[in-house]
């Protein structure tokens, strides 16, 4: 198995840097998962892992083989695309139309591969349309087809380029399950590239988001979401209650009272006695029914609720004006409706931010 590392990588295009100073390692056997908007270099970074693009510095390294190397302080190397053992599949397949499936498969592979082409249309789930034409086949089933083919030359490296982008919903989920089960059960080192957060976060063994070229953060997916670098990546990441707050005494005090901060909250101190944004998860909040004249800490009035069946999110002006998620189980019982009052508590623990 083979590792991914690329250090000090800058490249871009003409006089203009896409990326800057970047650095990633991917374990050998790792799914890797480089999340970001559009126009944030992800695919930039994968092609010049592909070695379709030249770094203009830093390195690029497969296992102990450098591939790409230039610019002051660094070794000069560039391996072509054809022999970095490297496979891609791409956003849209991009089958050749006029051949079958398992010519697709088997295009660029030695004479005489008919049983590597069948052993991987078999593990695609693709073994009865060996001689189907591209345009016969789903979305779905062309993405199972360009994996198979990906796969085909046994390659170190598996690079994927959003290729379940242009699926349906249920399909989306459904097929990258199968590709991650599949990757995972060969071994394969996969760097996938993708703007959603939600494919990011349930697929990959470690999530590299990149702003403006550059890695804000990376780590396991539960790491970015419960303890994201800034504000700005914790919105991105997913939905906040965002409530300005007064740090005292490791508590921060806010419209829903005082809130628990990490233990091993790195700006507790710093921010002690300053104004802050605490930052909660709309499943770290509950909901409940007020009691008496309902002034108390955390009440509230529903705005809108948004339900999915197996959860609600629900809209909460605060009494202060704040409006904040808050995320209730589903079930039987329906979420409160708009215009009704509430009262919110924290039940989970909160990052800060400055304000």
């Amino acid at each position: 198995m083979t590792g991914v590392v690329v250090h000090g990588l800058t490249a871009g295009y003409g006089s203009e840097a896409v990326l800057h100073d970047l650095d990633l390692t991917v374990p050998s056997g790792a799914i890797s998962a480089v999340l970001g908007r559009s126009g944030s270099g992800k695919t930039t970074l994968l092609r010049i892992l592909a070695g379709f693009v030249k770094p203009a510095a830093g390195t690029v390294q497969f296992g102990d083989r450098l591939v790409a190397g230039a610019g002051a302080g660094f070794p000069h190397c560039f391996v072509p695309p054809e022999k970095r053992r490297v496979g891609i599949v791409p956003q849209e397949g991009a089958l050749f139309p006029h051949l079958s499936v398992s010519e697709n498969v088997g295009f660029g592979l030695p004479r005489h591969s008919e049983s590597r082409i069948g052993e991987l249309l078999e593990m695609v789930g693709m073994g009865s349309y060996a001689r189907a034409r591209p345009h016969e086949l789903s979305g779905g089933q062309q993405q199972r087809v360009a994996l198979a083919r990906a796969l085909a030359p046994r390659p170190d490296v598996v690079l994927l380029d959003e290729p379940f982008s242009s699926l349906d919903l249920a399909l989306r989920a459904r097929l990258r399950s199968e590709v991650c089960g599949l990757l995972r059960s060969l071994g394969t080192t996969a760097v996938l590239v993708t703007h959603d957060q939600e494919e990011a976060l349930s697929i990959a063994d470690l999530v590299a988001v990149l702003r403006d070229g550059r890695i804000v953060q990376a780590g396991t997916p539960a790491a970015l979401y419960t303890e994201p670098a800034d504000l700005e990546l914790a919105r991105f990441l997913g939905e906040v209650a965002e409530l300005p707050a007064v740090v005292r005494g490791g508590l921060a005090t806010c419209s829903l009272g005082d809130v628990v901060v990490g233990s091993g909250e790195p700006r507790g101190l710093a921010f002690e006695g300053g104004d802050v944004v605490v930052v909660l998860r709309p499943e770290q909040l509950e909901l409940s029914r007020p009691a008496g004249d309902g002034r108390q800490v955390g009440a509230g009035v529903v705005t809108q609720t948004a339900y999915y069946g197996h959860d609600a999110v629900v809209q909460v002006e605060l009494a202060d004006g704040t409006r904040i998620p808050v995320r209730t189980p589903g079930g039987v019982t329906s979420p409160p409706r708009p215009g009704e009052a509430v009262v919110v508590r924290a039940t989970g623990v909160g990052r800060l931010y400055p304000r």
